[in-house]
């Protein structure tokens, strides 16, 4: 099984992505899609009045606020139209698709946090009021229910809380290693509007020799050495799902022809324990 999570950054044009699917289900393995939908949140925000804000953690991390209004608006972006245009365009594909929020069927679940310790102004603040939280635990009895019936899952955050049955923001590359892991994936394909890991962003995406090719967690000593915002937690979630047993995490384009084929085969910056293991998953 391969896992992708597709994120919802600027200018990712998700027809590549939907033909490799199909493509790849059709020749016989099995893929389930994990999605974001940042950019369209943010716009959609900004036009109802309720411009996003994002926040640094004190440990560096950069994640988006969520209080209520902001879940609201987020769940109506990630459970509908973006949730809707992918499944629409696997069906148009001939790959029956269902989509699902990690809130149906409690399908991502974990603790949530009402309050962020954060750093503004370089001073540490807790802010309040917050719906986020991490996903601990996925229901594949549900999702194997729908797979052993012919059915594609494509998920998308929110989550749902343990204790409170609250709806959460959840990190979607994380959830998507949660996943992975849960089903002891063969791959976890994380897929953006950037070609993999770059040593210095500004640098431009277009320069090989900016690409990080691989990290071998084994010998690494700093795996977040080059990340910078947003990477830092794709960084996080690929390490989580090396640790939880997943072979290999790539972090690569998704604006390329057949974008988790040419990832597979190579491309972006791939992630694994060692070089044993990498050897191992290739040949596979």
């Amino acid at each position: 099984m391969i896992i992708v999570k597709i994120g919802g950054s600027k200018g990712i044009d998700d027809a590549p992505l939907l033909d490799d699917i199909s493509q790849l289900i059709k020749s016989g393995k099995e893929v389930l899609l994990v999605h974001g939908g940042s950019e369209e949140t943010n716009q959609v925000a900004e036009a109802l009045g309720h411009p996003p804000k994002f926040v640094t953690s004190v440990s560096g991390f950069e994640s988006r606020f969520t209080d209520r209004k902001t879940l609201e608006i987020f769940t109506m972006v990630y459970c509908g139209r973006r949730n809707k245009s992918l499944v629409e365009g696997l069906q148009q594909r001939g790959i029956n698709a269902v989509g699902l929020s990690g809130a149906d069927g409690r399908v991502f679940e974990g603790p949530i946090k009402t309050s962020v310790k954060v750093i503004e102004d370089g001073k540490k603040k807790m802010l309040r009021g917050d719906n986020t939280g991490k996903v601990t635990k996925v229901n594949t009895e549900l999702l194997d229910v729908l797979r052993s019936a012919g059915y594609m899952p494509v998920l998308c955050p929110p989550a749902i809380s343990e204790e409170e049955s609250k709806m959460m923001n959840v990190d979607g590359d994380r959830a998507a290693a949660m996943l992975a892991a849960a089903y002891g994936a063969e791959a976890l394909v994380i897929l953006s509007n950037v070609p993999g890991l770059l040593k210095n962003i500004d640098d431009g995406v277009d320069n090989p020799d900016n690409l990080v090719a691989e990290i071998e967690l084994s010998s690494c000593a700093d795996p977040y050495e080059f990340a910078k915002g947003r990477m830092k937690k794709k960084i996080m979630g690929a390490v989580e799902a090396v640790d939880s047993g997943v072979e290999r995490v790539v972090l690569a384009s998704a604006n390329v022809d057949k974008p988790i084929s040419s990832a597979l085969n190579g491309g972006g910056t791939h992630i694994y324990r060692a070089a044993a293991s990498a050897a191992a998953s290739n040949a596979g």
